[in-house]
């Protein structure tokens, strides 16, 4: 029998199988949460307010269907949807027209809102201290020149998460107009005592998420959030809000740590996660309408791995 043939073949048991493991109403809802963002076992378990044995088998039904997939973040597993596969795609195409209902969405966004203030508290009781841990993972250098390699010619800038401010200078030199957001007004204020000791005066501070970046549609030729992502609550709705803020033809670069098992980086730098596949970022930034660009990637000597990676708005 020739190849071809013996593919389609077992293609059929397989979206069989996918279909019965789908078709049950809690399993959809829990699908159609996981499009979004990827959460733990124990935020699952508040959300659609099951008991873990039962949310495990759901799960485990929905894993072994190839539907969603896991990975351990320290002690815990967090799961995310699967969509490797274009029969995945068109099965979810629906799937993700349906909101998610009134009381679902409440507990969902107190869970965002957890995860913000987890890291806000971080940042506004160790800011000072900061630099000195993350240079245990990558400091500026490993990073900041090859990122600024990558920017192109603009009028306006944004950068989301500026810590220590040693990229503004970078991005005051090649735009008319800089704007610096960050939610922790600590990290905030050491960004633009930076700024003024270089007198870079072309940069706007604003303290913030990033909605205040959409709610600024088309206005930055280029966005830049380097080492950021992994404190953030909601990865996947910061490329939303990005791609909101970028003109046409815009660049979003990205730098950020590769997927890792070292989870002291949670206590000692604020890490909500434990770095990103680069499947991950891609996944985020074509569901958020961005095409990908170019990508550099380098290994660290202590064991982590850096992705720079660039996303372009059509």
């Amino acid at each position: 029998m020739p190849q071809s043939q013996h593919s389609d073949s077992d293609a059929i048991p397989r979206l069989a199988a996918r279909l019965k493991a789908a078709g049950d109403p809690l399993r959809l809802e829990i699908l159609r949460l996981l499009s979004q963002d990827s959460y733990s076992v124990l935020e699952l378990c508040r959300i659609f307010d099951l008991r873990q044995p039962a949310l495990s088998h759901h799960l485990k039904v929905l894993a072994q269907a190839g539907l969603v997939n896991n990975r351990r973040e320290g002690n815990n597993l967090f799961y995310r949807r699967a969509g490797d596969s274009e029969t995945l795609q068109q099965l979810f195409t629906g799937l993700d027209r349906l909101p998610l209902s009134a009381e679902r969405g409440e507990v969902v966004e107190a869970v965002a809102r957890e995860r913000a203030e987890a890291s806000r508290r971080f940042f506004a009781d160790y800011g000072n201290r900061f630099r000195e841990q993350q240079e245990l993972i990558a400091g500026y250098e490993v990073y900041g020149p090859q990122v600024a390699q990558l920017l192109k010619p603009g009028a306006a800038a944004l950068e989301v998460g500026p810590g220590e401010g040693e990229f503004l200078a970078e991005l005051a030199e090649r735009y008319q107009r800089v704007t610096a957001l960050d939610l922790s007004p600590t990290m905030l204020e050491r960004a633009q005592q930076f700024a003024a000791g270089r007198r870079l005066d072309n940069i706007e501070f604003i303290c913030g998420d990033t909605r205040e970046a959409a709610d600024r549609p088309r206005s930055a030729d280029s966005v830049v959030v380097n080492m950021v992502l992994h404190h953030t609550p909601e990865p996947a709705q910061i490329f939303r809000d990005l791609q909101a803020a970028l003109k046409s033809g815009g660049q979003l670069l990205v730098a950020e740590l590769q997927d890792h098992r070292q989870d002291w980086a949670r206590e000692a730098c604020g890490d909500l996660w434990l770095g990103f596949a680069p499947e991950q970022l891609q996944g985020w930034a074509e569901d958020a309408g961005l095409k990908s660009g170019r990508s550099v990637y380098s290994a660290l000597r202590n064991g982590f791995q850096i992705q720079i990676r660039e996303f372009i708005k059509p």
